[in-house]
C-alpha cells in the first residue's frame, strides 16, 4: 500500500524531496531513514539537521563523486558501512551503504506519497524491531502506532454496530436457532479448535474478540466459566439472547481489547483464546501480548488459531492453478470491508458504506511467534493446518499457535 503524506509545508519536506531527486537522478535504489522516514510517516518527531538515506553498497562510491554535491566530506569506509554527508538547503545529508543489503528487496522498505512523488521509507515495524526500547525513535513509532491503533478501533467498532445482529441472523439464524445448533454437539461447535480447549469444565476462560460467542457458548456448555470481550453491542445483542436460549451465563464485555481494564482481570484466566481474522486488526501486536500475559494465571495457555499469513499474504488459487499474489513480507496497511458484510442481504444494506471499511496489519508467522514468544510466553507447539479443497492441496489454510505463561508444569497436547 502506499501511504500519503499530507503536512507538506512543513520546511524541511522540500528538503527531503530534493534530496530524494537528487539519488534518483542518479538512478541508485535507496530509502529514507532515521527520524526523517518517520516524519515522512506521520510521527510527531523532529527530523533535526540530517536527512539519512541508505543506498545500494556498490553504487555510493559513484554517486560520491558527483560534482554537484555541496560541503562533501569524505567517504568513510568501515568493513560493513560506508557513509558521507554533504550540505542541502539547510540540512546535512548523510548516505549510507550496508554491505550485504539489498536496497530494492529489502522487506522493511515501503512506499510513501508525497504529491507525484513516490519516496521509499523504512517501515514503523523496523524502528519497533531494530531500535534499543528508549530509543527516541522506536518510542515516537511507538506513539504513532498507539495512535492509528485508537483511530482503527473506532472505525472498527462503528462498523461492526452496523447491522453486525441482522448479519448473523443472516448467517446463523435467530438466536433461538443458532442455540439450539449449539447445543445438539458444542464439541463440535468448537470445530478445529476442539483439541486444543480440553479440559476446561470449571476453568476460567477469555475468549477475545469473542464476535457472536458461537465458540465461548459451546465452552460454557461444557462447564467452562467464559468471558468475552469484543467491541461491538450489536455481537454482544446476539450473543445475549443466544445464551439465554441455553440457558447459560456469558459475561459478555463490550470493549475495544486493548482498553480492558487489566486490574479487574489481570491473572485471572487458565486459557486465553482468539480464532481466524482477527490479528489483522491489530497495528502493533506488542501491546495485545503483553495484555494476554497480564491475563493469564500462571501455567495459564494462550491459543490462537488464525488463517495462515502464506494463504493470505502469498499464494490463492485461480481454477486449478495456484499463484503468487503479494509480498510476504509487506508491512503496509490495507483497508478491507468489515467480515460480516458477505452475510447481509443487499437489499438491507445501508448506502453508506465506509463505515464498514476498517484497515489491516497482514503478519508473517515469524512476526506473530516472535511478539508472543517476547512477551514472556512459552510457546508450547506451532500446527499448521492443510487446504481441505482439491486445487489449494499442498497449501496451509490456517496455523494453530499454543502458548503457556512460566509458572505452572502443565503442557497442552493436541489429539491425534
Amino acid at each position: 500500500m502506499t501511504e500519503s503524506v499530507r503536512n507538506n509545508d512543513d520546511q524541511w519536506l522540500p528538503a527531503i524531496i530534493n534530496a530524494w531527486q537528487l539519488v534518483k537522478k542518479e538512478g541508485i535504489a535507496a530509502t529514507i531513514e532515521g527520524a526523517a522516514a518517520l516524519r515522512l510517516h506521520g510521527c510527531a518527531i523532529s527530523p533535526g539537521p540530517w536527512i539519512e538515506i541508505s543506498v545500494q553498497w556498490d553504487a555510493i562510491e559513484t554517486f560520491f563523486k558527483n560534482g554537484s554535491l555541496n560541503q562533501k566530506s569524505i567517504l568513510n569506509k568501515f568493513k560493513r558501512i560506508c557513509f558521507f554527508t554533504f550540505k542541502l538547503d539547510d540540512y546535512y545529508v548523510k548516505i549510507i551503504g550496508y554491505l550485504g543489503t539489498v536496497v530494492r528487496t529489502d522487506p522493511d522498505r515501503m512506499s510513501i506519497s508525497i504529491g507525484t512523488e513516490q519516496i521509499a521509507v523504512k517501515s514503523l515495524s523496523s524502528f519497533l524491531r531494530c531500535t534499543d526500547p528508549d530509543d527516541t525513535c522506536r518510542k515516537a513509532a511507538k506513539s504513532y502506532m498507539q495512535k492509528l491503533q485508537a483511530q482503527d478501533a473506532d472505525r472498527n467498532g462503528q462498523a461492526w454496530n452496523d447491522e453486525a445482529y441482522r448479519a448473523w441472523i443472516n448467517r446463523f439464524g435467530t438466536p433461538e436457532e443458532a442455540a439450539a445448533k449449539i447445543k445438539r454437539d458444542p464439541i463440535g461447535r468448537l470445530g478445529s479448535l476442539a483439541d486444543y480447549l480440553t479440559d476446561c469444565n470449571d476453568q476460567c476462560v477469555i475468549n477475545l474478540l469473542g464476535s457472536h460467542a458461537g465458540k465461548a457458548l459451546a465452552l460454557s456448555l461444557l462447564g467452562a466459566n467464559v468471558t468475552v470481550v469484543d467491541i461491538s453491542a450489536e455481537n454482544a445483542a446476539y450473543a445475549g439472547k443466544t445464551a439465554e436460549a441455553l440457558g447459560v451465563s456469558l459475561n459478555y464485555i463490550v470493549s475495544d481489547v486493548l482498553q480492558l481494564p487489566i486490574a479487574e482481570h489481570k491473572g485471572r484466566y487458565d486459557k486465553v483464546f482468539m480464532e481466524l481474522g482477527i490479528l489483522h486488526y491489530f497495528i502493533d501486536l506488542e501491546p495485545l501480548a503483553d495484555l494476554i500475559e497480564q491475563l493469564l494465571k500462571p501455567g495459564g495457555t494462550f491459543i490462537i488459531q488464525e488463517f495462515h499469513p502464506v494463504s493470505t499474504k502469498l499464494v490463492t488459487t485461480r481454477g486449478k492453478r495456484q499463484i503468487v499474489f503479494g509480498n510476504y513480507f509487506d508491512q503496509s496497511l490495507h483497508t478491507r470491508s468489515v467480515a460480516f458484510t458477505k452475510h447481509l442481504d443487499p437489499s438491507h444494506q445501508s448506502e453508506e458504506r465506509e463505515e464498514r471499511t476498517v484497515y489491516l496489519r497482514e503478519w508473517t508467522l515469524g512476526e506473530i511467534v516472535t511478539t508472543f514468544a517476547q512477551a514472556g510466553l512459552i510457546v508450547s507447539r506451532l500446527d499448521e493446518q492443510p487446504n481441505m479443497k482439491i486445487n489449494d492441496i499442498g497449501l496451509p489454510k490456517l496455523f494453530t499457535l499454543v502458548c503457556v505463561k512460566p509458572g505452572g508444569t502443565k503442557q497442552i497436547q493436541r489429539k491425534c
